[in-house]
């Protein structure tokens, strides 16, 4: 069977080109003869893939020296909870800005160890909007302040970095991480699992600033303490190597393309096309209030729900996969990362055109 364009919101679609690289270097990496699954995470080959993957993803989100590059385990997920548990640092409350169900996770998990402020929610529009930054009630006594870049389920994305005064800011970029520029001195955490534009599941990479690591207190156990993980280059346990392995054969495939800022260019056109094509059709239609449209996840229905199935099995036929939308929103979602060729967009809109006018 010929590859199909894979829409999903993750693990998702990677570059032809990286598999293809993985596939040829299986066997025997750089002729060491080993697979790179195979090698010691302590031994020189594998340092040498560790070291030139961290580098060039300093390089590409242009990460200021005053900050840890971290490679973690238990995806964002984790993070929900390690976060208030590294960053409290004695203080009861941190807030919290609802725009949909992955900063609705965090909020949960971060409720086991503080008190939640929510300074912002989008809950009463069903996640269509983000809320004026000037509606914002931010606790100045608050540890941190925490939201979510991109929701991968309702399709909404800030487009500008929020202003929060002194306060750390936390960001959840699990799904436009380097999908356009950044600011990372804007930040005190960035983190995003790797499933979406970065490679496989199975990392999660932690930007920290230094100031916010060592205020864990001793019962945090090691393993979930940024200062014991920066100490260890993330290798206080043995991670999960192949994936690092790929993850930098992504980050190469990104610098070749002309980094962050072309891979922008080129996903601000995909979105644009799509959002057209639903936007100018009498079949399909999306919620998400125009200024908040994500670029990453592309959430639409159909104006008869009863063709739901038909459209999915017919779209599957045609080449196009895992289009249906998540089962708490329903409708079609169409995840483009970074990786999804303009190809592949194209072959989704003529899709949507040829099953509208035959329905």
């Amino acid at each position: 069977m010929a590859r199909i364009y894979n829409f999903s919101a993750g693990p998702s679609m990677l570059p032809e080109s990286v598999l293809l690289q993985a596939q040829q270097e299986m066997l025997n990496w750089q002729d060491s003869g080993m697979s790179v699954m195979e090698m010691s995470h302590r031994g020189k080959h594998f340092m040498a893939i560790a070291e030139a993957m961290k580098n060039d993803l300093i390089e590409l989100l242009a990460i200021p020296a005053n900050y840890k590059v971290l490679f973690l385990q238990g995806g964002a997920t984790a993070q929900f909870a390690m976060i208030p548990q590294n960053i409290l640092n004695g203080k009861a409350k941190a807030c919290y800005v609802n725009t949909g169900a992955w900063s609705t996770s965090a909020i949960k998990e971060a409720g086991k160890y503080c008190d939640v402020q929510i300074v912002a929610s989008a809950e009463d529009s069903k996640f269509t909007t983000i809320p004026d930054f000037s509606d914002w009630s931010v606790d100045a006594d608050a540890a941190y302040l925490h939201y979510t870049s991109n929701e991968t389920i309702h399709g909404v994305e800030f487009s500008a970095i929020p202003e929060v005064g002194a306060l750390p800011l936390v960001c959840d970029m699990s799904s436009n991480i380097l999908s356009r520029p950044v600011d990372v001195s804007r930040y005190g955490i960035i983190y995003a699992g790797t499933q979406k534009n970065m490679g496989p599941s199975g990392v999660t990479v932690v930007i920290v600033r230094e100031d916010l690591i060592g205020l864990a207190p001793k019962s945090v156990p090691s393993v979930f303490n940024y200062e014991t993980q920066a100490k260890s280059d993330s290798m206080l346990n043995t991670p999960a190597t192949y994936n690092w392995y790929l993850l930098g054969l992504v980050l190469q495939w990104l610098k070749q393309l002309g980094g962050v800022a072309a891979i922008e260019q080129r996903n601000i056109a995909k979105a644009a096309r799509l959002y057209k094509a639903i936007d100018e059709s009498n079949l399909y239609s999306n919620p998400v209030l125009k200024e908040y449209r994500s670029r990453m996840n592309v959430p639409f229905v159909l104006a008869d729900a009863a063709l739901d199935k038909e459209f999915l099995v017919l779209a599957e036929k045609n080449g196009l996969g895992s289009l249906q939308g998540h089962r708490s929103v329903g409708g079609m979602r169409a995840s483009i990362y970074n990786a999804m060729p303009d190809a592949g967009v194209d072959a989704l809109i003529d899709f949507m055109a040829e099953f509208e006018r035959s329905h």
